[in-house]
């Protein structure tokens, strides 16, 4: 992407696009699921701070990171193929910053309608996961601050959870926004400012 920003003639070849795609999917997907293990992270530290070396050890780290990028692995090798088994017979001018879904689909003169409903359907189970976790991570959060008979200690643990907070709500709000709405709605200039958000900002 920045390359193609970067340089004059803005070509990509049809493997370079599958293989964008590719890493775009399961970074993207790692990363919404490591905003829901940061969530629970923050949890055991403001609920159960004594506890806190204990359940989050070294171990569990690896492991919740393991999970995430395999998940996003798998999700991510659903996702490409389903795109890149579509024919793609008129028009080669992607109209975005990287090969996405959205403009890729636009392109196609294949029927796209299941490979929208398989995406949609993992992402949107991906999507709904993280954002649960988040929620009630933050619901018991929010318990046990109101709970804090300290004004310091509420104002520590609120300011610990608020730059998590706006990252989850940048990242999901322009994943929902790009995602999960009808393809007859998408608007390739809206989608190319909204997805500097979520691949730019948020990293």
């Amino acid at each position: 992407m920045l390359s193609d920003l970067l340089s004059a003639t803005k070509r990509i070849s049809y493997s370079a696009c599958a293989t964008q795609l590719f890493l775009f999917a399961m970074l993207g997907d790692a990363e919404c699921l490591l905003l829901a293990v940061m969530a629970y992270d923050r949890y055991v530290a403001i609920c159960n701070p004594l506890l806190y070396s204990n359940v989050m050890s070294k171990k569990l780290c690896q492991q919740l990171i393991t999970i995430a990028y395999f998940t996003g692995l798998l999700d991510s090798i659903i996702y490409t193929s389903c795109t890149f088994r579509l024919s793609f017979c008129s028009s080669n001018i992607i109209n975005h910053f990287f090969c996405d879904e959205p403009p890729l689909l636009i392109l196609s003169c294949s029927e796209t309608y299941i490979t929208e409903i398989v995406v949609f359907t993992i992402d949107g189970f991906l999507e709904a996961g993280s954002i649960g976790m988040v929620l009630v991570s933050y619901v018991y959060i929010l318990a046990t601050i109101l709970r804090m008979p300290s004004v310091e200690g509420r104002h520590k643990a609120f300011s610990t959870c608020a730059s998590h907070l706006t990252a989850v709500r940048i990242f999901h709000g322009t994943i929902l926004y790009m995602y999960f709405r009808p393809s007859s709605s998408y608007s390739m200039d809206q989608d190319k400012w909204a997805s500097v958000f979520y691949t730019v900002v948020i990293p």
